[in-house]
């Protein structure tokens, strides 16, 4: 039998069959000459996409190691003078070191709220005693609820929490029941819950405490989510006001229309309403919607700039698909902004939204929104008309 493919190729026909003619052997043996010699370039090609790799990881690498350095030697220690200069600014932009992002973040967002480590204890412990006392009674109260905004119908948001914490970053396993920072997400969320029950727990929330988490110790990450939550944008959503909300949307289809005019158009024509997409971008600061890598560069961009850089960033995502999506109806538009593709890259993604021009008529996305809200309305009566009209349920819940 025929050891090898060279063998099977070359060898002679069987006795009872006729000869190979010559023309015959010799085209085969070409034949089989090129596949190898295909064989042989593809390896290389593929050892050569592999060096490259390589080299880039490794100039990546030592961005980083340099840029780690920089940030604790020297901008860190004096954070108060250097985080306005241009040179911050830049290296910001660029994406935070991992082991300075938590800091960063931490220090960037602030403490307005004055929360100490001591002070989330308390309320993790009130948390506990809620989880205590619901799995000593029947949930049958529960669902007698009158479905008001007392203090006793916000904590049993902490029944909510469990139900969202095992669909947080299901793909890393480590928040599920089980995993390494499972408790942890959820005292965080519980003693949030009982620190603002006027809020209570919403849903997104665990995404922003689990990307928190996975930067910062545990009170510290609870620190920094009181007072991000606090912001102004994300308390507009997480409340759920409306008339605020409509506000935000407005704004960013003023920044839309002049970025991206066509794609504005079709989404018009199609009824496509900013609340299909950008509640759920804002509710988990794109964690559920990005890859994580990417996602902790936008929230590096955020802390850097604060919301305007949501609505920079969806633009951002809207430019980098608009091709594609001008040639999608309704459905495949929504479906496509709720799942994106797995394989965005942050290299193109900052490309986009470098390509994006928070400019009005000589003003800035702050300047835009202070103007809609002076106006107290009229500035989004049109949008307010549409999106009461279409199907939103986030606007109607």
């Amino acid at each position: 039998e025929p050891l090898s493919t060279t063998a099977l190729i070359l060898e002679d026909r069987p006795a009872n069959l006729p000869a190979k003619p010559s023309e015959e052997t010799q085209r085969h043996k070409l034949e089989y000459e090129e596949m190898v010699a295909a064989a042989k370039r593809r390896e290389m090609k593929e050892a050569q996409k592999k060096k490259r790799q390589m080299k880039e990881r490794h100039r990546q690498e030592d961005i980083i190691s340099n840029a780690m350095i920089v940030w604790n030697n020297e901008i860190l220690p004096q954070w108060d003078t250097m985080k306005g200069t241009r040179r911050v600014r830049d290296l910001w932009w660029q994406g935070l070191p991992p082991s300075v992002r938590g800091r960063v973040w931490s220090l960037a967002i602030g403490n307005e709220l004055n929360i100490t480590a001591e002070l989330y204890k308390i309320f993790l412990c009130r948390a506990k005693e809620k989880w205590r006392s619901y799995s000593e009674t029947s949930s049958v109260n529960d669902s007698e609820s009158d479905g008001g905004a007392s203090l006793a119908d916000r904590e049993s948001s902490l029944d909510l929490i469990k139900l969202d914490i095992s669909r947080t970053f299901p793909s890393l396993f480590i928040f599920q029941k089980g995993g390494p920072y499972h408790d942890l997400l959820h005292s965080v969320l519980g003693a949030y819950t009982c620190y603002r029950p006027d809020i209570g727990y919403v849903q997104g929330m665990s995404f922003i405490a689990a990307v928190l988490i996975l930067n910062l110790e545990e009170a510290e990450a609870f620190i920094t989510f009181a007072n991000l939550l606090n912001k102004p944008c994300q308390m507009a959503f997480f409340r759920v006001d409306h008339d605020l909300m409509l506000k935000y949307f407005a704004a960013f289809e003023i920044f839309f229309e002049e970025n991206l005019p066509r794609l504005f158009t079709h989404f018009q024509t199609n009824n496509l309403t900013p609340d299909l997409y950008l509640i759920d971008w804002i509710f988990t600061l794109y964690s559920r919607s990005l890859p994580l890598d990417v996602a902790c560069r936008v929230w590096d961009v955020f802390c850097r700039d604060g919301e305007e850089s949501l609505f920079r960033t969806g633009l951002g995502i809207l430019r980098l698909y608009e091709d594609v999506l001008l040639q999608m109806d309704f459905i495949h538009i929504a479906q496509f902004l709720s799942r994106l593709p797995d394989d965005l890259h942050t290299h193109t993604l900052f490309n986009a939204m470098a390509a994006t021009h928070m400019l009005s008529r000589n003003r800035r996305w702050a300047q835009v929104f202070c103007a809609l809200m002076k106006d107290g309305g009229g500035g989004n009566r049109e949008w307010g008309e549409r999106s009461s009209s279409s199907s939103s349920p986030a606007l109607r819940s």
